[in-house]
């Protein structure tokens, strides 16, 4: 199974099969989403420790390594390298968005010059790449990224980074809804479980974006 027939929903089950990919790299650019020192602390229970081994086992064995290759090889073919990142503007967090300030999981409070909010090294941009900072979980609602993109001429963004059904998911829709072709790289996006992982990249599929692996992507484009 390739990317064309793989992550169907209901809805497009019995949908044709999507045409060959073309993505000018001039109108390209890769979007790292997340990938910040916050989402690989260890946790301190025994329970949670067990409980998000998967996670981590995943980021490490298959997200970074992908993302890391997949950052270099377009870098080396001189296609844009975009990097965004949580992280709240005042030291207690006023500023972040609603989803942000709810109870639970997802509160997050992480001042810009924090080290948790920083992205992790392995993964960090040149200097001459964009970093956005973003108190949203839509990298593109919450900057000015559309409007970056658009005046570099961008209309095909390749979606990378964490958490697959939250922040991944909430860029993704945003970006389709102002026109953007997207693609997902499934290896290179994690969520909490690999259970919710793949039913996001099954819901978004075909409708907001295209999802594939690095390596069909880097076929894709010759990298």
């Amino acid at each position: 199974m390739n990317w064309k027939t793989a992550y169907r929903s209901f809805y497009y089950e019995s949908a044709p099969a999507p045409e060959d990919l073309a993505l000018a790299p001039a109108e390209t650019a890769l979007l790292c989403i997340d990938v910040q020192n916050y989402g690989l602390v260890a946790k301190t229970t025994v329970e949670e420790q067990a409980r998000w081994a998967p996670f981590y086992d995943r980021m490490h064995q298959t997200v970074i390594p992908n993302l890391r290759a997949l950052q270099q090889a377009f870098r080396e073919h001189r296609i844009d390298v975009v990097h965004a990142r949580i992280a709240c503007l005042l030291e207690d967090g006023r500023d972040r968005s609603l989803s942000q300030k709810m109870p639970g999981w997802n509160n997050l409070l992480m001042p810009r010059n924090t080290e948790e909010s920083q992205i992790i090294s392995e993964l960090a941009p040149t200097a001459d790449e964009i970093v956005v900072t973003k108190t949203t979980d839509s990298a593109l609602t919450g900057t000015n990224l559309r409007l970056i993109l658009s005046n570099m001429g961008i209309r095909n963004v390749v979606v990378t980074g964490i958490y697959t059904d939250q922040c991944v998911s909430s860029t993704v829709r945003s970006l389709a809804d102002e026109s953007f072709n997207v693609v997902v790289v499934e290896d290179c996006c994690a969520a909490g479980t690999l259970e919710l992982h793949h039913r996001e990249l099954e819901i978004i599929n075909m409708i907001y974006c295209h999802v594939m692996s690095s390596a069909e992507l880097r076929a894709a484009m010759r990298l």
